[in-house]
């Protein structure tokens, strides 16, 4: 696509576009930054090419009306796939494409032969245009991407990586089969020369590794006998489908087993905090649906205090309910946010200890301090977006690792 003396609109301003925006000058484009944070899009038929940062959702109706015009619709995904002159390994599922995308990485930079340049990319590591000129033919990419980046990719990567899928952002997507048909872009478009490493556990899962024609490689979490230092079943899964692309690249068990042992995982996912008086805590808050938390819930065999709920995602809180009822070592639930009503509706077992109406952080870390022992372990993993609280699950995440470490 030829950008000289274009114009341009770029659909939403953040972490996502800013560093696609000098390089579409650097092309000589004529560069708008629209962000409704400020004002409404206005008329987009006006532009030339609309780049869709990925919480834009792609077929909102003056979009769909500026395409319908003329307008070429984009994204800082689709043109990097065009650009990149070497393969790229993709990873996403609802659960755990960052932890994976970022342990794939860590396993290549350490265990390729030296010389050969790895760039991790996408929803989390460095901006890609950023890294762009660097890249060479005998490169790698790993990249994180998400159902809002999927949506309309016209290209899928050498390597896909499909990990557990259920459903998620049914506030953003028309359906769940709009959500699962945004994921399979990543495997639609491959051949013969490509491989796909997909979670044979999960219906959707399959039903995304199946599609395209690359070489298909199912995994389990239950793959995975050796020593890990995360924490949890679904990081099993991670990691199987982490050593499943090292030995697509013949990287052995004896080199890449240590990378495995010493990988502590992402801020805000299952992140270790400390450990006040016995009582260990442990920062989740990038959990932000049902399902992420069950598997959070199951990771853990220690008397466990859970801190659940935050703002509406359109998520069934039916199921957590039904875990969180079930759960033998559950010693208490602290309920938060708006979700707190509906989550608390979800839990069957009216005997468990139910703690509302905490508003802020330091009262929250304050009441479980409170009922914790030695020996216990407190989880904040809310199921639920951030935004009635808290700015976005890092602030949250932050605020409750801040106020846990004044316990000390």
């Amino acid at each position: 696509m030829d950008f000289k003396n274009k114009k341009i609109a770029i659909l939403g301003w953040g972490v996502d576009t800013q560093d696609v925006e000098p390089w579409l000058k650097s092309q000589e484009a004529d560069v708008t930054v629209l962000d409704e944070k400020d004002k409404p899009f206005g008329d987009l038929t006006k532009y030339d090419i609309l780049v869709r940062s990925p919480g834009v959702y792609r077929y909102r109706s003056d979009i769909v009306k500026a395409e319908n015009a003329g307008t070429t619709v984009t994204s800082k995904t689709k043109i990097f796939f065009d650009l990149c002159p070497c393969p790229i390994i993709g990873v996403t599922g609802t659960k755990g494409k960052g932890t994976t995308s970022t342990l794939i990485y860590e396993i290549l930079q350490r265990c390729l032969p030296a010389g050969r340049q790895v760039y991790l990319g996408g929803n989390i590591g460095k901006g890609v245009f950023e890294f762009l000129p660097s890249l060479a033919k005998d490169s790698l990419v790993v990249m994180e991407l998400s159902s809002f980046q999927l949506i309309d990719l016209h290209k899928s990567p050498h390597i896909a990586v499909v990990l557990m899928t259920t459903s998620e952002h049914m506030d953003w997507h028309a359906d769940p089969d709009e959500y699962i048909g945004a994921k399979t872009q990543i495997t639609k478009f491959q051949n013969s020369k490509d491989f796909v490493v997909y979670n044979k556990d999960y219906p959707n899962s399959v039903k995304i590794g199946k599609q395209g024609k690359a070489k298909k490689i199912s995994v389990s979490g239950k793959d995975w006998k050796g020593q890990m230092r995360l924490r949890g079943e679904h990081n099993r899964e991670n990691i199987a489908a982490a050593v499943a692309v090292a030995k697509i690249f013949g990287i052995r068990y004896s080199v890449f087993g240590k990378v495995i042992k010493e990988f502590r995982g992402l801020e805000h996912r299952l992140e270790e905090v400390a450990t006040i008086n016995g009582v260990m805590y442990f920062d989740d808050s990038f959990s932000t649906t049902p399902e992420t938390t069950i598997a959070a819930v199951k990771s853990f065999s220690e008397t466990l205090i859970l801190i659940v709920g935050g703002s509406e995602k359109g998520s069934d809180f039916t199921n957590l309910g039904k875990v969180i009822s079930e759960a033998k070592n559950l010693k208490a639930v602290i309920l938060i946010g708006l979700m707190a009503e509906r989550i608390e509706k979800a839990i069957l077992n009216k005997n468990l200890r139910i703690v509302r109406n905490l508003s802020n952080m330091p009262d929250i870390v304050k009441k479980v301090s409170e009922l914790a022992k030695s020996g216990d372990v407190v989880l904040l993993s809310p199921a639920a977006a951030s935004f009635d609280m808290f700015k976005n699950y890092k602030e949250r995440g932050n605020r409750f690792k801040e106020e846990v470490k004044k316990l000390v």
